[in-house]
């Protein structure tokens, strides 16, 4: 799974997603691209899911791009303990996914394994995806 070697802040707010993504909207390295389509908060272990789910039906055939990093801690306090004393420890790491923004890219595959290995990914996410192609610039549901 991945994580931050290290941040300037330990703990961080919630925080809220508004808005279209700006940045990475668009296929950079590869052919077919997996996007959001809806604001959502991403686990490292859904990513980590969604890239073997596709990293096994593609049969190590082509290149796979992650274009989203985990680097914004989720604190959470312990079981059983009562309110106040302070915000819990960092449990696990998230990103925060706007929509329109592409997360993962394959290339070198042919188009029904490309849409075949995102549908089996868009199944570990938690929000509404559609692949994209660079042929034509096509949407289709994931």
């Amino acid at each position: 799974m991945q994580q931050p070697a290290h941040s300037k802040f330990r703990k961080a707010f919630k925080g809220r997603i508004h808005g279209k993504a700006s940045g990475g909207s668009s296929l950079a390295f590869g052919t077919f691209g997996l996007k959001s389509m809806a604001p959502a908060r991403v686990t490292a272990r859904q990513i980590e899911a969604a890239r073997i789910a596709i990293a096994r039906h593609i049969k190590r055939v082509g290149r796979l791009w992650i274009r989203v990093f985990p680097d914004v801690p989720v604190s959470k306090k312990p079981v059983e303990v009562r309110m106040g004393k302070g915000k819990g420890t960092p449990e696990y790491y998230i990103c925060r996914v706007k929509p329109g923004r592409v997360m993962f890219e394959l290339d070198g595959v042919p188009v029904e394994l490309a849409h075949e290995a995102f549908g089996r990914a868009a199944a570990k996410l938690p929000m509404e995806t559609r692949v994209v192609t660079r042929i034509g610039e096509e949407a289709r549901p994931a």
